[in-house]
Formats: C-alpha cells, sequence, structure tokens
C-alpha cells in the first residue's frame, strides 16, 4: 500500500464538482481510494499554507499511482481537478 496526499486550492468549485462525479471510478480503475478527504485542515506546528481541501489517497503501489496520474483516458478527469484551482499532489513512497 502506498498514499498519495493532495491539496487543492480551489477557485472554480463548478470544476471542483464536476471532478468529484469522475474521481471515484478514476481511482478505481487503478485500486485507489480516498482514505479521507476534509476542507477543514489545521495547521499545527509551523506556518503551513492551508488549502481548501486536503485528501489522502491510497493505491495497491507505486506504479498503480502513476498509471492512475498518466492514463491518457482519464486526462479530462485530471483536467477538471486542475481547472478547479491550483492542484498538487505529493506521493509518499
Amino acid at each position: 500500500m502506498i498514499y498519495a496526499y493532495a491539496s487543492l486550492t480551489v477557485t472554480n468549485p463548478d470544476s471542483l464538482a464536476a471532478y468529484r462525479e469522475k474521481a471515484a471510478d478514476a481511482l478505481n480503475k487503478y485500486g485507489g481510494k480516498v482514505e479521507t478527504a476534509t476542507n477543514a485542515a489545521r495547521g499545527i506546528d509551523g506556518t503551513p499554507q492551508i488549502p481548501d481541501v486536503v485528501a489522502l489517497l491510497s493505491f495497491p503501489d507505486a506504479d498503480s499511482a502513476m498509471g492512475w496520474i498518466n492514463d491518457p483516458a482519464l486526462a479530462e478527469i485530471h483536467s477538471l481537478r486542475r481547472n478547479a484551482g491550483g492542484s498538487d499532489i505529493v506521493l509518499l513512497g
């Protein structure tokens, strides 16, 4: 199991809503899932920039995560997320 941290700064809520409708199926294609997500993240040490939405994703392995992000068939879905505002995803491992 490997995890990915996703942070989004939302400037286009409609695009994020459209992404959310399709995101689970796209993740499932590669064995991924959202472990937890929140729009109420809080910094507890230092001075982190707090995004509007934070999610912890899981995948069976790094190859699955990379398959998900690089799959040309999912490009339109990833575009919805990216068009929602700032979008960063970090693979943890």
